[in-house]
């Protein structure tokens, strides 16, 4: 029998697997980011509500105490989503998702300094191998470059908003933080596109399959993968989920290959960027289970 830590793993891998689809979701549908976060949000809000009206309403109740944080974490993951759908626009899904591998460094950095706790060397280590990887594919695709800058900054915001809310999971449920969580990103970014943009409906209108792909994203890939993806964090520490979030890549960019063929292929720099990265996640988890077997 598996125990509540593994099995916790298998089904946030399943989940990281959905994330991968994300991306192309992204490319795919013909909206600019901001409103795609938009309908991302209320639709993941709506299908929880859903869930809430039919099964157990009291999933609405929230303790008002933690209101500010769980305002703070909605803006923080709407924010993470327009930088990422930001970044695949103005660059390519493979930069956008290599770049993500990043969080586990950002994770051994910030998580001791926000838990107060001592930084961990071999952490380090490996995110600086990490760092040595992005650096070769800043140099390999330097046309890109806001694009990649944008992303580094979404892989900071999803590894804050992972910090942030297994310290919130652990004293509330976790698909009440995650309705609130997208019901409040989702006003907020609305609020930034009126207060930016005005409104206009060509923004907002579905062309083609966007209808298809937006309910998808929003039922799928987010009421039901973002509330998992609270779920485990009472299970798994944040090290844990950023390390198995940097499998999103591999996922997406298979899936890129193969819906784009060659539009998905960069240089062989970038590649061997992208190789340094992930070898350092994996031979960080390789040693990390090796402390544990020591201990």
């Amino acid at each position: 029998m598996l125990n509540d830590r593994k099995k916790n793993l298998l089904l946030y891998h399943f989940i990281v697997f959905l994330y991968g689809f994300t991306s192309i979701f992204g490319a795919l549908i013909s909206l600019q980011a901001l409103p795609i976060v938009i309908y991302r949000m209320f639709i993941g809000a709506l299908g929880l509500a859903i869930f809430f009206f039919i099964l157990n309403p009291s999933y609405f109740r929230l303790n008002k105490k933690f209101l500010k944080k769980v305002f703070f974490s909605g803006i923080i993951i709407g924010a993470h989503w327009v930088t990422f759908f930001y970044a695949i626009k103005i660059s390519t899904i493979s930069i956008t998702l290599s770049m993500m591998s990043a969080g586990a460094l950002i994770t051994a950095l910030i998580d001791p300094i926000y838990n107060r706790k001592k930084i961990s060397i071999y952490e380090i280590f490996f995110g600086c191998i990490t760092i040595m990887g992005v650096i070769i594919i800043y140099r390999a695709e330097l046309q890109h470059l806001i694009g990649i800058t944008i992303s580094l900054f979404s892989a900071f915001l999803s590894s804050l908003f992972t910090i942030l809310n297994r310290s919130l999971v652990r004293e509330n449920n976790f698909t009440t933080l995650s309705f609130y969580e997208l019901l409040i990103g989702g006003v907020v970014c609305l609020i930034f596109y009126l207060i930016t943009n005005g409104y206009k409906s060509s923004d907002f209108e579905l062309k083609g399959y966007d209808f298809l792909w937006v309910l998808i994203l929003g039922f799928l890939c987010t009421s039901y993968a973002f509330n998992v993806s609270i779920k485990v964090l009472r299970h798994l520490s944040s090290f844990t989920v950023m390390m198995i979030i940097n499998l999103e890549p591999i996922y997406g960019i298979i899936l890129s290959i193969l819906i784009w063929k060659d539009e998905a292929f960069l240089s062989l720099n970038f590649y061997i960027g992208f190789v340094i990265v992930l070898s350092s996640i994996y031979m960080n988890s390789i040693y990390n289970k090796k402390m544990k077997r020591n201990k």
